[in-house]
């Protein structure tokens, strides 16, 4: 019966991770299902993002004096590291184990990332459980929030397997119990992290706008927050859609809706992000909160060629140095937004005594092409022949692969 029950639910989860085209970088947006189908809503590229930049512009946080900036830094080779974890893991979904899906290269997995000015360790599972006993953790966002918790379920799941205490009707949300340390690890679906209602079919087809309440927080993840010991916020690609947006109820504004039949201005995503994560980090810094809150900024996609709907690939079978990679537009305005709302938030949590801390894993994402699954999002795409066209995921991380340095990070930072 568990083994059963485990194989409906990687089967959910696998359906899930398959639909992730959709408009992010404003033409790619995760969207989700329970049946096996694909989700594709295309967004054309805002016309008032500017022009890419190189990740030497990319605005970085000062760190506190004596501190170690985790977010810099470089991956070097490191042929004799061991694995956290296997491709055995059962709570990686097929769509993101490269090695079951024939992916030939195994070099993407043994690199290290380097901060520049200390040694960052791999995250020891038995100490992270020892620190979580009686604890709770979340995760809240979107598939990319899924695809952090996976890969730490499979890094402490070599410690203890954890039993399944609770997943929604779509197994967007879950809970897990590791029960010998009385931790319970959750995944919180809230890809706006505002009250949001999302208009689409079984295959991902919108029938009209999203409607984003910029007033109203999502109870879906608020309502639990002060239960939570620890919690990772997160949010990003889904602002990319087309949306109308709401303020007491009324349409205040959109981005690329229906002008026919809207009567609002076209404010742009940029817009909507900012008054979001404003009002998200003011619940939190005046939630009176006594757990640790981490935000993690947005990830970057590695499409290049093409954009994901016309034949974009990610191919790069190594780590880029940082002088090599540019980070694109939209991804630009979402950090440069995350870390400017942040700073502003920092101040007011350590006047009220709120845990804030910010997991900032774009650089050392962007670093790394290498790490998607590509094609190898389905089982062996080329077994027909090298030349078959298929489709690729640049977006979500291989399990295992680089996401699991964000554990690292995260470790740390809860150390210090």
């Amino acid at each position: 019966m568990k083994a059963k029950g485990r194989t409906l639910l990687m089967g959910k989860f696998a359906a899930l991770a398959v639909l992730l085209f959709g408009s992010f970088v404003s033409w790619f947006v995760f969207s989700q299902s329970v049946k096996s189908s694909h989700r594709r809503i295309q967004t054309p590229v805002p016309e008032h993002v500017v022009l890419t930049s190189s990740i030497n512009a990319v605005l970085v946080p000062t760190p506190p004096r004596g501190s170690c900036d985790l977010s810099r830094g470089n991956w070097v080779p490191d042929p004799s590291s061991h694995l956290l974890y296997t491709n055995s893991c059962s709570f990686i979904q097929s769509n993101q184990n490269c090695i079951s899906n024939g992916r030939p290269d195994s070099g993407y997995l043994y690199w290290r990332w380097s901060p520049r000015e200390c040694e960052l360790p791999r995250l020891d599972a038995r100490r992270f459980l020892g620190i979580m006993r009686d604890k709770s953790l979340a995760l809240v966002g979107d598939s990319i929030s899924r695809n952090h918790a996976q890969s730490l379920l499979c890094i402490l799941s070599s410690v203890e397997e954890p039993r399944e205490t609770y997943h929604d009707d779509e197994y967007k949300s879950m809970r897990w119990l590791f029960h010998s340390h009385n931790f319970s690890l959750s995944i919180v679906w809230s890809p706006f992290l505002m009250k949001a209602a999302v208009f689409e079919d079984n295959h991902g087809v919108s029938s009209s706008e999203v409607e984003l309440h910029l007033d109203r927080l999502d109870t879906k993840w608020t309502s639990a927050f002060p239960t939570w010991d620890y919690v990772v916020i997160s949010t990003g690609a889904w602002y990319s859609k087309y949306s109308v947006y709401f303020e007491n109820d009324l349409a205040v504004g959109c981005h690329r809706c229906d002008r026919s039949r809207r009567n609002v201005t076209d404010m742009g995503f940029d817009y909507a992000y900012r008054i979001s994560l404003s009002r998200v980090f003011k619940f939190i810094t005046k939630s009176g909160h006594r757990g640790q809150v981490f935000y993690r900024t947005s990830s970057p996609d590695h499409f290049e060629n093409a954009e994901w709907n016309h034949g974009g690939t990610c191919e790069r079978t190594e780590p880029s140095r940082e002088d090599e990679v540019e980070l694109k537009a939209l991804g630009r305005m979402l950090h440069e937004t995350e870390l400017e709302e942040f700073e502003r938030a920092a101040e007011e949590a350590n006047r009220n005594g709120i845990n804030l801390k910010l997991l900032d894993v774009m650089s050392l994402s962007l670093m790394r092409p290498d790490g998607h699954p590509g094609p190898y999002m389905r089982s062996h795409p080329f077994e027909k022949g090298k030349d078959a066209r298929v489709q690729n995921d640049c977006l979500h991380w291989c399990l295992p692969g680089p996401i699991d340095t964000w554990n690292d990070v995260m470790m740390q930072i809860l150390q210090t």
